[in-house]
């Protein structure tokens, strides 16, 4: 927990890592049970043997809102679209398709193309009010997709107003569902319908009950806040970020919770209480001064989601490239040449087997969603296609997002899609390029001077008065403008103009701006940063290209070279300017006296020393070469 910020990540692994945390800590501490729960394995795995599989971040600013539900006012009905547009106070209006609407007596619509759909517009009518749930936050510029067909989620049962029955988890195994519909049967559920989750497997008749008056008491809460509250607003926020992860995505196998915030703590530990009393003795709070995410490896799992490329074990790699309607996958061998004798297929096989784990692991880790082409390398032999392809969807078993995968195409590319509810990891901590607006490109300096030099020629036709001119660049384009056979000097004897430059690294490559114009003198007199005469204080850079025995040195971008300098590389000396130029001066090396410097020796500059009338004010805003 930090301020304004929420971070979750889920470690995955082998046996207990409440006995691997007992065993560092001690044994002392809240988590040294060693509860035996069906599917945990009893021995110890050192830690190396646990790795982040999902991460979660919510911020303050910036909430998701799924599950949320609101009271509504229909904004308007498009039968063209068989959806209508929903006000519920946010930005933008949500989507409700004819399929998410309930009818009054709490019965869905019948799915058109049956002969037995309405048209939406028979079914909701503009300035209606509707209770609606989020059901997909807005992403993009698509507002968030609402349903009718109210749900609230418990720890083990999701209860649906507005349904009737029970059904059960399709993760679940057929004799575990039968098990827990007959004691639901035996249990009160009142008025709708209930879900039986994956997280229930095991779970006792007792685990029902409290799940049960826990899901019915906020149903009360939210009927009592839908009748007070005047449209458009909220009627029930879904739990924070914390609640939902131990509630939604840990199931059977949850082995322990770590929080580093007390208020936190207690929040969790409350919760359970109310639904999963057995489980609070395994909520720790961390209070030992290194970070936690930092200690549990999850820190560098953040920073890597934001990669383009990541590595094998083997030595191969994923390239992994978002585009606007899909996500695009590509895996190379990289350094992996195989191992031995073996053949190019086996070689190939490997890296794509141990690929198609990886590429589960990521999209998990990053939330990806939407459609995703995954381009694994050719393979030959048919029966190397099946075992990659059931690897991916193996490993697909533990994502509890919904996901469909093809069958490897004939272009070698296997074509999957995966829900897409929420904006992942990736999308909160990152935001669009403003340089290069999220192209991934920007254009070149040399392309830049081409096109400025079309505008230094439009600005002299259209201004014939001035003699020169003032434009700031980025001075990697100032660079090609001033460099031989760019076309500048051509340009400047056409026109019987004079073209000077200035502007710093922080300027983006696209910038042009003509800043001043007037006479020679006035713009050399702004655009040149020194005069001759004038002494400075530099620093010694590094070698000049063509002659060894001098130096190179630079005032913002402006090029000195130093006369005798080469031997005092990284020194800072006092130097004299002999001769300037639009991209670059000469100097000579001064001593203490303000004397050429005849020997080389290094000679510090006495206090007080001037640095030139123009150099030191120059040193602070931005010159290019």
């Amino acid at each position: 927990m930090d301020a304004g910020e929420t971070r979750v990540a889920v470690l995955e692994g082998k046996g207990s890592a409440r006995s691997e945390r007992s065993k560092r800590s001690g044994g002392a501490g809240r988590n040294k049970s060693n509860r035996d729960t069906p599917g945990r394995e009893a021995a110890d795995v050192a830690r190396g043997d646990f790795r982040v599989g999902e991460l979660y971040v919510e911020r303050r600013s910036s909430r998701s809102i799924v599950g949320n539900i609101y009271k509504g006012v229909v904004d308007n009905v498009l039968p063209g679209m068989e959806a209508a547009f929903v006000d519920i106070g946010l930005e933008r209006n949500g989507f409700l398709h004819v399929d998410e609407i309930v009818l009054p007596d709490g019965q869905k619509v019948p799915r058109r193309g049956h002969g037995k759909g309405r048209s939406i517009a028979e079914l909701i009518k503009p300035r209606q009010e509707v209770l609606v749930q989020v059901v997909k936050d807005p992403l993009k510029t698509k507002g968030a997709r609402l349903s009718m067909q109210i749900s609230i989620a418990g720890r083990y049962l999701v209860y649906m107003p507005a349904g009737a029955g029970v059904g059960a988890s399709r993760r679940l195994p057929d004799a575990e569902r039968d098990r827990q519909r007959k004691l639901l049967q035996k249990l009160d559920k009142g008025d709708g319908g209930v879900i039986v989750r994956t997280a229930a497997q095991g779970a006792s008749k007792e685990d029902f009950e409290r799940d049960l008056d826990y899901l019915h008491k906020l149903h009360d809460v939210m009927q009592r806040r839908g009748e007070e509250v005047k449209a458009p607003a909220m009627v029930f926020q879904e739990a924070d970020l914390s609640i939902r992860v131990l509630r939604d995505v840990l199931t059977k196998e949850f082995d322990g919770a770590v929080i580093d915030d007390p208020k936190q703590h207690h929040r969790v530990t409350s919760f359970f209480q109310r639904t999963a009393p057995e489980l609070v003795e395994f909520v720790e709070l961390y209070e030992e001064p290194r970070p936690l995410l930092e200690r549990e490896g999850a820190d560098e799992a953040f920073d890597q989601v934001l990669s383009r490329r990541v590595d094998l074990p083997s030595g191969g790699y994923l390239m992994i490239d978002y585009a606007e309607a899909l996500t695009v996958i590509d895996i190379n061998t990289g350094s992996f040449t195989g191992r031995g004798k073996g053949r190019l297929e086996d070689t190939i096989t490997r890296v794509n087997v141990e690929a198609a784990d990886e590429v589960v692991r990521q999209l998990r880790l990053r939330d990806i969603g939407g459609i995703i082409v995954i381009d694994f390398i050719d393979m030959a032999r048919a029966k190397n296609r099946d075992q990659v392809l059931k690897t991916l969807k193996k490993a697909l078993d533990a994502d509890k997002t919904k996901s469909y995968v093809m069958e490897v195409s004939p272009l070698g590319l296997v074509e999957m899609t995966r829900q897409n509810v929420t904006d992942g990891v990736r999308e909160i901590l990152t935001d669009r390029c403003p340089t290069c607006d999220g192209e991934g490109v920007v254009r070149s300096a040399e392309t830049m001077a081409i096109d400025v030099l079309r505008h230094l020629r439009e600005l002299a036709a259209s201004q014939p008065e001035p003699e020169a001119f003032l434009i700031r660049v980025n001075p990697h384009v100032a660079a090609e403008l001033v460099a031989e056979g760019s076309g500048l000097a051509e340009l400047e004897q056409q026109t019987s103009k004079q073209f000077h430059f200035e502007g710093g690294e922080a300027l983006a490559i696209d910038t042009y701006d003509m800043v001043d114009a007037g006479t020679r003198a006035e713009i050399e007199e702004r655009a040149l940063p020194f005069r001759v005469g004038e002494e400075v204080l530099v620093t010694i850079e590094e070698p000049h290209m063509y002659d060894a025995d001098d130096a190179i040195a630079r005032v913002d971008s402006y090029i000195v070279s130093v006369a005798g300098a080469g031997r005092h590389i990284g020194e800072r000396r006092l130097v004299r300017i002999e001769t300037v130029a639009r991209s670059a001066a000469t100097a000579s090396l001064l001593d203490a006296n303000g004397e050429l410097d005849a020997d080389g020796e290094k000679l510090e500059s006495p206090a007080g020393r001037r640095r030139g009338r123009r150099g030191g004010r120059r040193r602070n805003r931005a010159t290019t070469q």
